[in-house]
């Protein structure tokens, strides 16, 4: 399974940007793919007793993860590290909860996922990368 979501192995906020970044999207883009995350994980969280019991109260709001509403120090960050607290969640207490059937359904959503995103690329293109990168000193 290690691989095939952003969050997936050892993830952090700047691997689940790279994976932005792989598919050139813009804020809009990084948003409508952590979007339909959300609504899955919390349709299945809200479904499944114990889940809702544990887990129910992190969806309390529209947001989701340590930095739901904030910026501050990410630089541009804040979209994957959501992704990435939701991706925890996901992978920590969801995915071991999926038979193999469960898992290629997954997979073929998060296909989709990725496809409505790019949809949404094309109407709100990525801003040019500055010259030097965003790590690179100098």
């Amino acid at each position: 399974m290690s691989g095939h979501f952003p969050f997936s192995g050892k993830a952090n906020r700047v691997s689940v940007f790279a994976f932005f970044e792989a598919h050139n999207w813009s804020i809009e883009a990084q948003e409508k793919y952590f979007e339909e995350w959300y609504k899955w994980a919390k349709d299945y969280v809200m479904n499944d007793a114990d889940l809702n019991a544990a887990k129910g109260v992190l969806f309390a709001s529209d947001h989701f993860g340590t930095h739901a509403d904030h910026d501050f120090h990410l630089h541009g960050y804040a979209i994957a590290t959501r992704m990435l607290d939701l991706g925890e969640l996901i992978k920590g207490s969801i995915l071991p909860k999926l038979d193999h059937d469960m898992l290629h359904a997954l997979e073929h959503d998060h296909e989709e996922w990725i496809a409505s995103a790019n949809a949404v690329a094309a109407n709100h293109p990525r801003a040019e990368a500055p010259e030097i990168g965003r790590y690179r000193h100098v």
